[in-house]
């Protein structure tokens, strides 16, 4: 990473010899506002479905049966490490610091702060309170409940219920799609491109993997979290493209809405 601040400083460095004259991206009050809307209710109703989340009892335990869980997925249940559940937070953490050290070490980046902040900002909101929501609806027993070998107190928790999909997993690839996206647009000839690409989806997966040797979760959690945090990390960036402005970022309507009953989002795609 020191190289690539080092590279931004120099005005005859392989990024900022390559950067955009103009900004490849855009905010909208009207349409950020919306997205801003659309995390902060899907952030709301998971927390209001996490408040009717029941704590596991040791019965629930009691009867478990990983043979009830399918074959692709069954291995996670012998899993469980808590030196894995706490490197994944390393590893999570220094995605975002990769995203960062790259927003303040570049000159394009740095002068649009507030641009690649409020996409970001969009991005996680968006990312966990759909995750959350999911998780909540589903209330699947994470791999962990299932190993004999895990102490009793482990499991009887609210977050056992929460296994599908991966927080960690939705934000580390969120994160790292976004990071990837941000830096080809503002850098398109940029020769560190790849290395950006590989740097921020190697501590994705790492996350990812993790989280299985925790026994945090299944494959199938892990797979579901990837490919949701990559759509929401290429979506935003994606919406607020300049070339995009008359094209995807107009025909799409995202708006939250709320009666008495239900809070939702109303998503509405022009087709032409």
């Amino acid at each position: 990473m020191q190289s690539l601040v080092g590279l931004a400083q120099s005005p005859d460095s392989a990024i900022n010899g390559t950067s955009l004259q103009t900004s490849p991206y855009q905010l909208s009050t009207g349409r950020d506002l919306r997205l801003l809307g659309v995390g902060a209710a899907t952030g709301i109703t998971s927390l209001i479905l996490e408040s009717q989340v029941n704590v596991v009892t040791a019965d629930e335990v009691a009867r478990l049966n990983r043979a009830n869980i399918s074959s692709f997925d069954r291995q996670a249940t012998y899993e469980f490490s808590p030196r894995a559940d706490r490197l994944s937070d390393v590893t999570l953490a220094g995605n975002a610091a990769m995203l960062g050290l790259i927003t303040l070490g570049t000159k394009p980046m740095r002068q649009e702060l507030k641009t690649v902040a409020v996409m970001y900002i969009e991005t996680l909101l968006l990312a966990n309170g759909v995750q959350r929501s999911v998780k909540n609806i589903t209330q699947r027993i994470r791999p962990y409940a299932y190993n004999p070998n895990v102490p009793l107190d482990e499991k009887l928790d609210r977050s056992t219920r929460q296994s599908f999909f991966s927080g960690h997993a939705t934000n580390a690839f969120a994160t790292a799609v976004f990071t990837s996206e941000v830096f080809r647009h503002y850098f398109p000839q940029s020769r560190l491109k790849p290395v950006v690409w590989v740097g921020s989806l190697g501590l994705a997966s790492a996350t990812a993997a993790l989280r299985y040797k925790g026994g945090e979760h299944y494959p199938s959690d892990l797979l579901a979290a990837a490919a949701f945090g990559s759509l929401i990390g290429w979506g935003i960036p994606k919406l607020h493209e300049v070339k995009n402005k008359s094209e995807l970022g107009r025909r799409l309507d995202v708006q939250p809405w709320s009666n008495s009953l239900a809070t939702g989002v109303y998503v509405r795609l022009e087709v032409r």
